[in-house]
């Protein structure tokens, strides 16, 4: 392996027909360079669509009321109910692995009427009513102030917090937010913090222009009561929402006089059931990235064994004088292998070189518009897939190597000796 003899040997053999060799490599090259690429892209995929469930927990669903489909205890088909506060505490309480429940309120719309003044400017603005538990379950950056307490809650105060969206259409830049007023729908609010959502994709936009403010003091200034308009439920770790949530629908049917077999009277959304079918996809899509890149890298390495097999021929006559001269037939073999995986590693590493460029350039590319598309964003390989590939290239090069350097340590001396 260090022998500058040796290496010297095979420089020369692959300059010996420089066009051919180019041949070679390309192939193991392009094989590398789809393999790489094709994750690349399956990654910049998932990540684009992972994207759109924002930092919320994942392990995680919502939860809101419907009308009944099916009439019970004297109740009529059709009938609306509401969820109560107290709903909250039995669910906590009464189905086990429950890590948060937030029951939430929500008035006005995303680019609906202008339900938000300060001064001579308005807005249209989602406004929520919460617990402090929801940040815990959305995480968000607090930019200025502080997030919702629970003193907020118990004294029913009415203090706020803005997204950044919020921040730029009703203040002037530079202008000071701590301490100033708003008013929403004819009350007024003294805003404590602003916020931005830790991820800005999926609908970054619309979580700018939101504003939070205490689950008690929304049901006061807004005449809900205790009335909670739907639900955020995150299991403890390791617990997956999905094996509790029925326990949790059957509960709640049970507290609102709901038929046992009424499906609808409930609706939800698992957030960690759509998250699992979401990985499910990319991990096949991730799998056929491996095995069409391997295929494309298999053509090479083929390649690289059939152009060994005739530099094994064309060198006949000198492996049979090396063969006279006292070589051993390890000594012929590991020249061949050599040859055949310096061949393949730097063919391999170059396909690599020009697959991370591609990368780059991609993610300049998004960089240059402006940050993530729909459904793509951030491409890029692990450096777990990149010793993959190095590993793929090192198995390659000795395969690749082995029936030539097999054929010719079965070469006789004096036959090798007689081809002209």
């Amino acid at each position: 392996m260090f022998s500058r003899d040796r290496w010297d040997e095979i420089l020369e053999a692959l300059n010996a027909n420089k066009f051919r060799t180019f041949l070679t490599a390309f192939g193991v090259a392009w094989g590398i360079f789809i393999l790489v690429v094709l994750l690349a892209l399956t990654n910049g995929l998932k990540n684009g669509v992972t994207a759109d469930f924002g930092d919320f927990a994942t392990n995680s669903m919502f939860m809101w009321t419907q009308g009944t489909s099916k009439p019970y205890k004297g109740l009529p088909k059709g009938r609306w109910f509401n969820y109560k506060i107290g709903d909250v505490e039995a669910i906590k309480s009464g189905v086990p692995n429950i890590k948060y429940v937030s029951p939430r309120n929500q008035l006005g719309g995303y680019n609906g009427a202008n339900n938000v003044v300060r001064g001579t400017k308005t807005g249209a603005f989602e406004i929520y009513g919460d617990y402090p538990e929801y940040i815990k379950q959305q995480p968000m950056d607090i930019l200025q102030g502080r997030f919702i307490s629970y003193s907020d809650i118990e004294s029913k105060r009415k203090i706020c917090v803005i997204g950044t969206g919020v921040e730029r259409g009703l203040y002037d830049k530079g202008e000071d937010i701590l301490g100033t007023y708003i008013k929403i729908n004819g009350v007024n609010f003294l805003v404590v913090g602003t916020f931005k959502m830790s991820n800005s994709q999926g609908d970054g936009e619309q979580d700018a222009s939101t504003i939070y403010i205490p689950f008690t003091t929304f049901g006061q200034a807004f005449n809900r009561g205790e009335n909670v308009g739907w639900m955020a439920i995150t299991a403890e770790d390791g617990t997956s929402i999905t094996t509790l949530k029925q326990q949790i629908f059957d509960l709640m049917k049970s507290r609102h006089k709901i038929h046992p077999e009424d499906d609808r009277a409930i609706g939800h959304f698992d957030l960690s059931e759509q998250f699992e079918r979401v990985n499910g996809l990319f991990t096949i899509l991730t799998i056929v990235g491996y095995f069409v890149g391997a295929l494309v890298l298999m053509s090479g390495i083929i390649g690289i064994s059939n152009i060994m097999l005739i530099v094994v021929k064309e060198r006949t006559k000198e492996i049979g004088v090396r063969r006279a001269l006292g070589a051993s037939p390890w000594m012929i073999k590991s020249q061949i292998l050599q040859e055949s995986l310096i061949l393949t590693i730097l063919s391999g590493m170059v396909g690599i070189s020009f697959g991370a460029l591609l990368i780059w350039f991609l993610n300049y590319l998004l960089d240059m518009s402006g940050g993530p598309v729909e459904n793509f964003a951030n491409p890029s390989v692990s450096m777990q897939v990149v010793f993959t590939a190095l590993i793929i290239l090192v198995v390659s090069g000795v395969l690749a190597g082995l029936i030539p350097a097999n054929s010719a340590t079965k070469m006789k001396p004096v036959d090798a000796l007689r081809i002209e």
